[in-house]
């Protein structure tokens, strides 16, 4: 079995709350908002919540910020740039782009859970230049090449 370096969490403020899974098997551990003031998101209207944590991840990994799946259901609320990509080297707190897709004002409020954390392996490459690309049987095909 492979084992996973920790995920190293430190709470900004005394609030904050650190992520957990819900259940044994979960992929996500629940992100919560941390902040001074109720945030209101109009239709259609967006805004960054703080989670009061910093996070530092090994090399070699980085964190996925995902919507949780029943605030997009109730709500209508998302991660607006899902999934937000917190890197390895990164220290400062833990922002969520929350957007409101829904069609009423959603109030986010401190300690309500905004989010799930997902942690993954990722793999560098270096990128190079070509003057031709080999052959693949998909070839050019984009967007909807492959059937409905």
């Amino acid at each position: 079995m492979r084992r996973v370096p920790p995920l190293l969490v430190r709470r900004l403020r005394p609030d904050a709350i650190v992520p957990r899974r819900m259940t044994l098997h979960a992929a996500g551990m629940d992100l919560t908002a941390a902040i001074d003031a109720p945030v209101t998101l109009a239709p259609g209207g967006r805004a960054g919540v703080g989670t009061g944590l910093a996070i530092a991840l090994a090399p070699g990994y980085e964190a996925q910020v995902r919507p949780r799946s029943g605030l997009a259901r109730d709500r209508g609320v998302t991660v607006l740039n899902a999934p937000g990509t917190i890197d390895a080297d990164y220290r400062g707190e833990v922002i969520v782009l929350l957007v409101n897709l829904g069609q009423e004002p959603v109030q986010i409020e401190s300690g309500q859970r905004i989010a799930q954390l997902v942690l993954a392996k990722v793999e560098a490459a270096d990128p190079q230049e070509v003057d031709e690309l080999p052959p693949s049987e998909r070839g050019v095909g984009g967007f909807g090449s492959t059937g409905s």
